[in-house]
Protein backbone atom coordinates (compact mmCIF):
# COMPACT_ATOMS: atom_id res chain seq x y z
CA UNK A 1 0.00 0.00 0.00
CA UNK A 2 1.41 3.41 -0.96
CA UNK A 3 1.67 6.23 1.57
CA UNK A 4 -1.11 8.79 1.72
CA UNK A 5 -0.44 11.98 -0.22
CA UNK A 6 -1.80 15.35 0.74
CA UNK A 7 -2.42 18.47 -1.29
CA UNK A 8 -0.71 21.79 -0.66
CA UNK A 9 -2.61 24.25 1.57
CA UNK A 10 -5.62 26.08 0.14
CA UNK A 11 -4.75 29.37 -1.58
CA UNK A 12 -6.63 32.18 -3.28
CA UNK A 13 -5.85 33.66 -6.70
CA UNK A 14 -3.80 36.85 -6.83
CA UNK A 15 -5.23 37.60 -10.28
CA UNK A 16 -8.37 36.63 -12.18
CA UNK A 17 -9.51 37.66 -15.62
CA UNK A 18 -11.37 36.94 -18.79
CA UNK A 19 -9.84 36.54 -22.25
CA UNK A 20 -11.80 36.80 -25.50
CA UNK A 21 -10.56 33.86 -27.58
CA UNK A 22 -13.06 34.05 -30.47
CA UNK A 23 -16.03 36.14 -31.58
CA UNK A 24 -18.20 33.80 -29.50
CA UNK A 25 -16.07 32.55 -26.60
CA UNK A 26 -14.48 34.20 -23.58
CA UNK A 27 -12.51 32.14 -21.06
CA UNK A 28 -12.15 32.76 -17.33
CA UNK A 29 -8.67 32.32 -15.85
CA UNK A 30 -6.92 32.74 -12.53
CA UNK A 31 -3.35 32.87 -11.28
CA UNK A 32 -2.15 31.85 -7.85
CA UNK A 33 1.05 30.86 -6.10
CA UNK A 34 4.33 32.67 -6.72
CA UNK A 35 4.11 35.31 -9.50
CA UNK A 36 7.84 34.76 -10.13
CA UNK A 37 7.65 30.97 -9.88
CA UNK A 38 7.85 28.34 -12.63
CA UNK A 39 4.70 28.72 -14.76
CA UNK A 40 2.33 25.76 -14.90
CA UNK A 41 -1.09 25.61 -16.53
CA UNK A 42 -3.67 23.23 -15.10
CA UNK A 43 -6.08 21.70 -17.63
CA UNK A 44 -9.28 20.35 -16.10
CA UNK A 45 -11.23 17.29 -17.14
CA UNK A 46 -14.49 17.28 -18.99
CA UNK A 47 -15.55 18.31 -21.38
CA UNK A 48 -17.61 20.68 -19.29
CA UNK A 49 -15.79 20.15 -15.98
CA UNK A 50 -14.48 23.56 -14.96
CA UNK A 51 -11.91 24.44 -12.32
CA UNK A 52 -12.36 24.09 -8.56
CA UNK A 53 -10.38 25.59 -5.65
CA UNK A 54 -8.79 22.19 -4.97
CA UNK A 55 -7.00 22.33 -8.34
CA UNK A 56 -4.90 25.22 -6.97
CA UNK A 57 -3.39 22.79 -4.45
CA UNK A 58 -1.58 20.35 -6.78
CA UNK A 59 1.62 22.43 -7.00
CA UNK A 60 3.84 24.05 -4.39
CA UNK A 61 2.61 27.68 -4.31
CA UNK A 62 6.03 28.94 -3.20
CA UNK A 63 7.70 27.47 -6.30
CA UNK A 64 5.04 27.71 -9.04
CA UNK A 65 3.04 30.38 -10.81
CA UNK A 66 -0.16 28.35 -11.11
CA UNK A 67 -2.53 29.22 -13.95
CA UNK A 68 -5.98 27.64 -14.17
CA UNK A 69 -8.75 28.36 -16.64
CA UNK A 70 -12.23 27.20 -17.52
CA UNK A 71 -12.21 25.74 -21.02
CA UNK A 72 -14.77 26.85 -23.60
CA UNK A 73 -18.30 26.09 -22.44
CA UNK A 74 -17.16 25.25 -18.88
CA UNK A 75 -17.31 26.85 -15.46
CA UNK A 76 -17.22 30.65 -15.60
CA UNK A 77 -16.29 30.81 -19.30
CA UNK A 78 -18.97 32.05 -21.67
CA UNK A 79 -21.17 31.01 -23.31
CA UNK A 80 -21.75 28.21 -20.81
CA UNK A 81 -22.27 24.68 -22.20
CA UNK A 82 -21.76 25.85 -25.79
CA UNK A 83 -20.42 23.28 -28.22
CA UNK A 84 -20.14 25.77 -31.10
CA UNK A 85 -16.53 26.51 -32.06
CA UNK A 86 -15.45 24.07 -29.35
CA UNK A 87 -13.10 21.51 -30.89
CA UNK A 88 -9.89 20.09 -29.48
CA UNK A 89 -7.90 22.42 -31.73
CA UNK A 90 -9.96 25.44 -30.60
CA UNK A 91 -9.02 24.53 -27.02
CA UNK A 92 -5.35 24.08 -27.95
CA UNK A 93 -5.44 27.53 -29.55
CA UNK A 94 -6.96 28.98 -26.36
CA UNK A 95 -4.11 27.58 -24.27
CA UNK A 96 -1.59 29.33 -26.51
CA UNK A 97 -3.57 32.60 -26.53
CA UNK A 98 -3.65 32.56 -22.74
CA UNK A 99 0.11 31.90 -22.54
CA UNK A 100 0.73 34.87 -24.84
CA UNK A 101 -1.76 37.07 -22.95
CA UNK A 102 0.09 36.37 -19.69
CA UNK A 103 3.44 37.13 -21.42
CA UNK A 104 4.92 33.75 -20.58
CA UNK A 105 7.74 32.42 -22.74
CA UNK A 106 6.84 28.82 -21.89
CA UNK A 107 5.00 26.84 -19.26
CA UNK A 108 4.49 23.33 -18.00
CA UNK A 109 1.19 21.64 -18.84
CA UNK A 110 -0.56 19.55 -16.19
CA UNK A 111 -3.97 17.93 -16.51
CA UNK A 112 -6.20 15.14 -15.40
CA UNK A 113 -8.60 13.02 -17.44
CA UNK A 114 -9.54 15.04 -20.56
CA UNK A 115 -7.04 17.68 -19.39
CA UNK A 116 -4.15 15.23 -19.81
CA UNK A 117 -5.22 14.52 -23.39
CA UNK A 118 -5.51 18.24 -24.07
CA UNK A 119 -2.08 18.83 -22.53
CA UNK A 120 -0.55 16.26 -24.90
CA UNK A 121 -2.33 17.79 -27.91
CA UNK A 122 -1.00 21.23 -26.92
CA UNK A 123 2.54 19.88 -26.49
CA UNK A 124 2.42 18.37 -30.01
CA UNK A 125 1.36 21.62 -31.67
Amino acid sequence: MSPSRTLYPAIEPYNTGRLKVSDLHEIYYEECGNPKGKPVVFLHGGPGGGITPEYRQFHDPSAYRIVLFDQRGSGQSTPYASIEENTTWDLVSDIEKLREHLALEKWQGFGGSWGSTLSLAYAEK
